[in-house]
């Protein structure tokens, strides 16, 4: 049995897939309003799915992640929030969440991004190099859990303002 994963673009066809493997990631998270799939439906609608990346193993979508643009109130340009990223249940904890992170934060260097943004795990995302930025802030959102990596060594400084449709709800 091949066990490789394949990191590539969503196609058409994937859009179902991705809403379950989206579902499923965030089921049982106590965290989650379970409006994440709304999201990237939302996302996708907006045309702001600036890179949507899928996992592959076997021919199966196992992963998705999702990057789009967003604000920062000082004015800075080029940077992108990062998520939702999503694996399914039985195939977390293998290294696919982290193969469609670095993936996709290498597609934002390669367009020339000046950075990403997340809400996410405190301890998790600090491997890829994010850190909870002085200066910049994502309103209603605890520090602890929002995340900002430059990549040009620029720290803006304001609030972030993720794309409209975080706000999905159906």
């Amino acid at each position: 049995m091949d066990t490789k994963i394949v990191i590539r673009n969503e196609t058409d066809a994937d859009v179902s897939a991705i809403t379950e493997v989206t579902v499923a990631a965030f089921n049982t998270l106590e965290i989650s309003n379970h409006t994440e799939q709304f999201v990237i439906t939302a996302l996708r609608a907006a045309k702001a799915l600036t890179i949507s990346l899928v996992a592959e193993m076997d021919g199966r979508v196992v992963g998705h992640i999702a990057f789009s643009p967003l604000t920062i109130s000082d004015g800075t340009r080029h940077w992108y929030g990062l998520g939702p990223v999503s694996v399914l249940p039985e195939y977390q904890r293998q290294g696919i969440g982290q193969a469609l992170i670095w993936e996709g934060l290498s597609r934002l260097k390669g367009m020339n991004a000046q950075g990403c943004c997340l809400v996410g795990h405190p301890v998790y995302y600090r491997k890829f190099g994010f850190i909870n930025m002085p200066g910049l802030v994502h309103e209603g959102v605890p520090r602890e859990v929002f995340f900002a990596l430059s990549f040009d060594g620029h720290a803006p400084r304001g609030t972030v303002i993720f794309h409209d449709a975080f706000k999905a709800t159906s």
